[in-house]
């Protein structure tokens, strides 16, 4: 964000120098933004005895009942750890179950081309990614539409832009690429226009060692390096309820078996694919996430997963999946709970279910926010941009929440109290019925006093009448396009560019990859 940028956003010199001030901190690697934590308790929805309930009921469920496995090389390895293997099904002893999970990290760092934006996962960091996986793309100016490689790349650009967005999502698809090549393309726009964690599918393991290959590639290392260090995530989503298919199955063993992340992640709609009560819904995604991490640990002891909760409700007048709703911030915080039960990092989401960036899409955000990161979260996916349910990237949307983040950011630093910060002196100066504009307590701080926003505008109503009368929606719609003026990608060594182009011809020669 340059100052000229800031100066064009005209909302006041000071708040845009500060914002650039911020900005070439980021440069340097001292963002206030990196390596946030979370100081405070979280807030748990169920007692300890309701907590062991819904393991125990999770274990029943997995014993009994246990979970449809459409893969056979999955299949032979949980039969070879000791589960009980009948055609498709597994079932699973408690004991072996619980054994399994428990050899999970609960802490382990990303490791990015640029070690400045390497993240921590588990312990009281939070790490925050962009919104992974919509169809579409959505802006004020141009409406609803098919994503595109233009759009990803812009989101790419946007997410590289703002150090409160740690990692790539996949923030929308580029839907004209052929599937076979989609993943080398997509690769190349996160590897070389953003430095930060990249997200790779798992659509079969062609496709997944390709992406892996490229993320080693621009890191300039070894292949023992990167098992040992971890560099990209996936997301494993269980076919809920109790199934766990082909592609899922492989990307929970090709990524355990290089050393990379992967966030098991059961999708519970209460009422749809679950039980209507939310502790039946969570019962059954604790299940299918315990099996899937399970399965992590049998290819690779010690392999780096992370819990993903994203249990919520159905509108059950239309079925449509509802988020952002009181439910889904109950499961979230119940999560938390069971994570920190097993000693695993804890992934929540910042969704909502609105059609258009706005006031719904806002306050629903909110709610899924305060159940994430009050429950406890690790890693927020979808922290940028989701809209209509996740099927919709908005650029508007990712700016609000920017705003979100970094609000809920510089929540989480608690104020210091001692003797300067109590004002003791201040409140002498000033005596009764004064005020403390200019008294030096205040001269001293007032630069960097309190969060200088983003998007919010603070000006009295005739100065915002006076200016345009934009509202939050308008003033994202302005600031995602400044971001995007501004934008310089990252530098890459050349070799490496060159290297990572070379493999892109290579395997697009050979045909791509084969996609499940």
């Amino acid at each position: 964000m340059t100052a000229e940028r800031a100066a064009r956003m005209g909302r006041g010199g000071g708040r845009a120098a500060r914002r650039v001030a911020r900005a070439e901190k980021a440069k340097e690697g001292a963002s206030i933004y990196r390596d946030i934590r979370n100081p405070y308790r979280p807030i748990e929805v169920f007692s300890e005895d309701q907590i062991e309930a819904i393991h125990q009921t999770s274990l029943q469920m997995l014993s009994e009942i246990g979970i449809k496995v459409l893969w056979d090389e999955a299949r032979a390895l949980y039969k070879s750890a000791g589960a009980d293997v009948d055609g498709e099904q597994v079932r699973f002893d408690p004991s072996m179950i619980e054994e399994l999970v428990a050899k999970a990290p609960s802490q382990f760092t990303l490791h990015s081309r640029n070690p400045h934006c390497n993240v921590k996962i588990g312990g009281n960091f939070m790490a925050f990614s962009t919104v992974g996986g919509p169809p579409n793309v959505s802006d004020l100016d141009r409406g609803r539409r098919p994503g595109s490689l233009d759009a990803l790349n812009d989101f790419i650009k946007l997410a590289q832009s703002f150090d409160i967005i740690h990692m790539i999502g996949a923030p929308v698809e580029p839907v004209e690429i052929p599937l076979n090549i989609r993943h080398l393309v997509t690769s190349k726009s996160y590897l070389t226009l953003s430095e930060k964690v990249p997200f790779f599918y798992s659509r079969g393991s062609e496709a997944l060692g390709d992406a892996i290959e490229m993320q080693r590639i621009a890191r300039g290392i070894s292949q023992e390096q990167l098992e040992r260090e971890p560099s990209c995530y996936t997301v494993v989503n269980m076919n809920s309820p109790l199934q766990l298919d082909v592609p899922m199955a492989q990307g929970i063993i090709d990524m355990a078996r290089l050393g990379q992340v992967t966030v098991v992640t059961p999708f519970t709609l209460a009422g749809a694919m679950a039980p209507i009560t939310i502790p039946g819904a969570l019962a059954q995604q604790n299940a299918e996430a315990l099996a899937g991490m399970a399965l992590a640990q049998i290819v690779r002891p010690g392999a780096p997963v992370i819990y993903g909760g994203f249990t919520s409700n159905v509108d059950m007048k239309s079925g449509a999946p509802a988020f952002g709703t009181p439910e889904y911030t109950q499961a979230a915080l119940a999560g938390g709970q069971l994570t920190r039960k097993y000693g695993v990092p804890y992934r929540s989401s910042n969704v909502n279910a609105s059609n258009h960036p706005d006031a719904q899409a806002a306050y629903e955000s909110q709610m899924s926010l305060w159940g994430a990161l009050m429950g406890g979260c690790h890693f927020l996916l979808h922290g940028a941009g989701w809209l209509e349910g996740g099927l919709t990237a908005s650029y508007e949307k990712f700016i609000m929440d920017v705003e979100m983040l970094q609000m809920m950011a510089a929540f989480f630093r608690p104020p210091e109290v001692n003797d300067a910060t109590l004002g003791m002196e201040a409140v002498r100066e000033v005596g009764p019925a004064g005020h403390f504009f200019g008294c030096a307590h205040t001269l001293q701080r007032y630069d960097n006093a309190f969060y200088a926003p983003l998007l919010s505008d603070w000006r009295n109503f005739e100065t915002w009448e006076e200016t345009g009368a934009l509202t939050a929606t308008e003033r994202a719609n302005r600031i995602w396009k400044d971001t995007l003026a501004s934008f310089e990608a990252p530098a890459m060594d050349p070799t490496i560019l060159e290297e990572l182009e070379a493999f892109i011809a290579k395997r697009s020669e050979e045909g791509g990859a084969t996609i499940l």
